[in-house]
């Protein structure tokens, strides 16, 4: 019989560990990898719908709600408020053109959007600031809610209508009907303010865990939230029939674009995994985009407007 040496247990056991090693790493941390990427992100947009004047008449752009249309985690300037008036020439260089600036020179601009806020805030405190405005002025509005609402107060506190993380499913189904009306009251107000007509761009709300549902891996130190993979729909179902409801309110879709940029954009397994861009498009806050995130925000809005805009 042969004699196994000690050295040589030494080293199939090494072997042995280091695999494991590797895999532990992996599940532990390496799926969960937060590489933000370099150059553009999120879709393209035609230049050829940003080479003429869209109108010379009065436009005003205002900006309602969260973090998000506040520009939190932003580098200066290219929040993406910022970006759909003026593009960054120097940094995005293929954008040139596409923007609200090019098209619409007769705009000026009004964002009320406060980091932080939910959507009872946003009606009680920021529509009331947008003044009613002549006939001759047409609105933008860009509104992004509702997303607080889900992940306020990060577990700390038991959940309620407004900050409801850790809620259950059957808790939700009653609260999105009063996330539904705070929308319409958000909404109408708004619509009040401009009798000359006004186009509202929604966004719906996106889901940082690329649809695994498993917030406690995120980078903040959360409380897992079983329930929150089947309550984040509803609130995008409220959110899309709500657009629907509405000729001038068009929905603007956060959840796709972002799905395989969350905290599972390295797990090649993923569903979303994106071959092409597999990077993550969020801020250290988990709750807001970090400046690639944005520049792709700014591109959904944009084509939205164009179509808006530029059809008959």
């Amino acid at each position: 019989m042969k004699t196994l040496h000690w050295y040589t247990i030494r080293w199939q056991t090494v072997v042995v560990v280091g695999i494991l090693a590797v895999g532990a790493w992996y599940v532990m941390y390496g799926q969960y990898r937060h590489d933000s990427g370099h150059g553009p992100a999120g879709p393209a947009v035609a230049p050829a719908a940003f080479a003429k004047i869209w109108s010379t008449n009065k436009f005003l752009l205002v900006g309602i709600g969260d973090s998000i249309t506040a520009g939190f985690g932003a580098t200066p300037e290219h929040s993406y408020f910022q970006l759909l008036q003026a593009n960054d020439d120097a940094g995005h260089p293929a954008m040139r053109g596409c923007d609200l600036g090019h098209v619409l020179p007769n705009l000026t601009v009004q964002n009320l959007a406060i980091s932080y806020t939910v959507a009872a805030e946003h009606l009680r405190d920021q529509v009331p600031f947008v003044q009613r405005q002549p006939a001759g002025v047409h609105g933008i509005i860009v509104i992004t809610t509702g997303g607080n609402d889900l992940i306020h107060d990060y577990g700390r506190t038991p959940a309620c209508d407004g900050a409801m993380y850790g809620c259950k499913y059957e808790q939700a189904l009653v609260w999105k009907e009063s996330f539904r009306t705070r929308l319409r009251g958000i909404l109408d107000g708004v619509i009040a303010q401009f009798p000359g007509g006004c186009d509202i761009f929604l966004a719906n709300i996106y889901d940082p865990t690329d649809e695994v549902g498993d917030i406690e891996h995120a980078t903040l130190l959360l409380p897992a939230w079983p329930d929150a993979i089947k309550i984040l729909p509803l609130f995008n179902t409220v959110i899309a029939e709500t657009c629907r409801s509405y000729t001038n309110v068009h929905l603007v879709d956060f959840y796709s674009e972002f799905l395989g940029h969350g905290i599972h954009c390295a797990n090649r397994w993923n569903k979303h995994y994106r071959k092409d861009d597999p990077h993550y498009w969020y801020f250290a806050n988990l709750e807001d985009p970090n400046d690639r995130g944005y520049d792709a925000i700014r591109r959904l809005f944009l084509i939205e407007m164009a179509k808006v805009f530029t059809h008959p």
